[in-house]
């Protein structure tokens, strides 16, 4: 990718391509905003009405826990396939299902610790987006540093699901909190690289559906692995 995939060299084409890239940038942001609240809000339900609680230490747990990894896997790689009708609808299943699967942080960390961190993390995601979309910095340099950070995070967390380290659980989260902070303006870059490389094609409506979920994931991913390294705890 170089500064040409992404910043306009059509002087007489540059107003139309300035309104509809911002009109699809905004696109995305919608639906991730609507995404995250929509998470927040089943999240408060089924902590404040006991479902979760319900839920917790039965089979229907894993479910809960599995259930996102599965539809987000088949929404990324069937969404050619579907329609957009469809494709929203299993963005909004999802944002849901999230929301359900993150209700124990509510139960484990204090309100003001969650409200404090949810700040911090929105901060930190609104600066490194904007970075992603304004620099001329190519940053798909960075991809094979992600990658691999995203597979160490992955198999480490694996891993201390059977040591339950609480040492290793913050090297992790801090490792987390640099690649996803990263990985927000490397996708925020590709995801406007692909409407100006003509990329999004005559599916712009569920590209940017898709590029909201990418984003989506990487500020759930970045709010966790922060609340993980500065939340409070309830009972200290």
């Amino acid at each position: 990718m170089n500064r040409d995939a992404y910043i306009p060299t059509d002087q007489s084409g540059g107003t139309a391509i300035d309104a509809g890239l911002r009109g699809y940038m905004l696109s995305v942001y919608n639906y991730m905003i609507l995404g995250l609240g929509l998470t927040g809000l089943v999240a408060y339900i089924a902590s404040a009405t006991g479902l979760y609680r319900q839920i917790e230490g039965t089979p229907l747990m894993w479910l809960v826990m599995l259930a996102p990894l599965a539809v987000v896997l088949f929404l990324s790689s069937r969404i050619d396939r579907v329609s957009f009708a469809k494709a929203q609808t299993i963005f909004w299943v999802y944002a849901a299902l999230m929301g359900l699967s993150l209700t124990g942080i509510l139960l484990v960390y204090t309100g003001d610790s969650i409200a404090r961190v949810f700040f911090i993390g929105a901060g930190t995601f609104a600066a490194m987006s904007l970075y992603g979309y304004t620099t001329g910095r190519d940053l798909s340099r960075f991809r094979s540093f992600l990658f691999m950070g995203l597979i160490g995070i992955v198999l480490a967390s694996i891993v201390n699901i059977a040591v339950a380290s609480t040492t290793f659980q913050f090297v992790i989260s801090a490792v987390g909190v640099s690649v996803f902070t990263v990985l927000t303006a490397y996708d925020t870059q590709r995801i406007k690289a692909i409407y100006m490389t003509g990329g999004a094609g005559n599916d712009l409506a569920k590209t940017a559906l898709i590029g909201a979920l990418t984003l989506y994931l990487n500020f759930i991913n970045l709010f966790v692995m922060l609340l993980q390294l500065t939340g409070d705890r309830r009972g200290r």
